[in-house]
């Protein structure tokens, strides 16, 4: 195998995303699954041989790609595809490895999908299903008041270590994504529910959110909740409020967000809030509160106008 093997140079280049780059794992193995996907579909072993007829070729495939239940790649799925791709043939221009050059292939704009948040009578009908004095409803309180409070990810609350969390000055740093390092707000009910649940644990176990019942776990470390428990968990309390909306835990980062910009936040102070790298993110939290404003606008201008 030479060095201009493409095989090669998509291992290359992985490594330069862990190392030069300080990417996560898990978008390592992202734009490896891409990658690889695209070295199976072209057959070619040479960088040069990359061009603007395979790329279209390619693009169709994905299109027409369907999964073993029969289902499509989402439009925005198919386009993390293409950016991988594009991020590898600029890596290899920047090798001097001939090759096409990125600026050549078009990203595909991603479908405007509609953002699903709760506004604050919703957020406090689900607060006030896990209202029982048990460890389990303590846990879950403190969850739910938590992801509104902060506007975390759930990665990032599933990683939480009780000796982060200081509620004494009601604040903490956390390492986001792509290693980014931020400081999160505790609000004051937020504090309260920490509190409720914190004093009622006995375990040693570091993890700030464990599961309750400890019966077939053989250390510690398995107590740990999961982000998918922490799903289940929202999901299970939205259920139980009546809310009819799909809520995930990601909806009280989107009602957190959205909450903030409603009330006069500025939008660069909510990027820093959420961790966002780029303010185009943000962004899409402006549109939801333009759509407030919007409605406000319509029903109670065209009021005053028709007296």
């Amino acid at each position: 195998m030479t060095h201009n093997h493409l095989a090669s140079l998509s291992n290359d280049f992985l490594e330069h995303l862990e190392i030069d780059l300080n990417r996560s794992q898990k978008t390592i193995e992202n734009y490896n699954h891409y990658l690889e996907r695209f070295l199976n579909f072209s057959k070619i072993t040479q960088a040069k041989d990359i061009n603007l007829d395979l790329i279209k070729k390619y693009r169709l495939y994905l299109n027409r790609l369907e999964d073993n239940k029969g289902g499509k790649l989402k439009k925005i799925t198919q386009n993390y595809h293409i950016i991988a791709l594009r991020n590898f043939l600029k890596y290899l221009a920047k090798q001097d490895i001939v090759t096409l050059s990125a600026e050549k292939i078009e990203v595909g704009k991603n479908p405007q999908q509609e953002m699903i948040f709760l506004n604050f009578d919703e957020i406090e009908r689900i607060l006030n299903e896990a209202n029982k004095s048990t460890l389990q409803s303590l846990r879950d309180r403190a969850i739910l008041e938590l992801l509104f409070s902060a506007g975390l990810r759930v990665s990032e609350l599933s990683s939480l270590n009780i000796e982060q969390i200081n509620l004494k000055t009601q604040e903490f740093s956390i390492i986001g994504k792509g290693s980014k390092m931020r400081v999160v707000f505790i609000s004051d009910s937020a504090k309260t529910a920490l509190e409720k649940y914190l004093y009622k644990r006995v375990d040693i176990d570091p993890a700030l959110f464990i599961r309750t019942n400890k019966i077939g776990f053989k250390k510690e470390d398995d107590l740990r909740l999961t982000a998918r428990s922490i799903q289940r968990i929202v999901k299970f309390y939205a259920k139980m409020a009546g809310i009819i909306k799909d809520v995930h835990p990601h909806t009280f980062r989107h009602s957190f967000a959205t909450d903030l910009l409603a009330n006069g936040a500025d939008i660069r102070s909510v990027q820093a809030m959420l961790g966002h790298s780029s303010i185009t993110t943000t962004q899409i939290y402006t549109h939801v509160t333009n759509q407030q404003l919007r409605d406000i606008h319509k029903k109670f201008h065209r009021k005053k106008s028709s007296n």
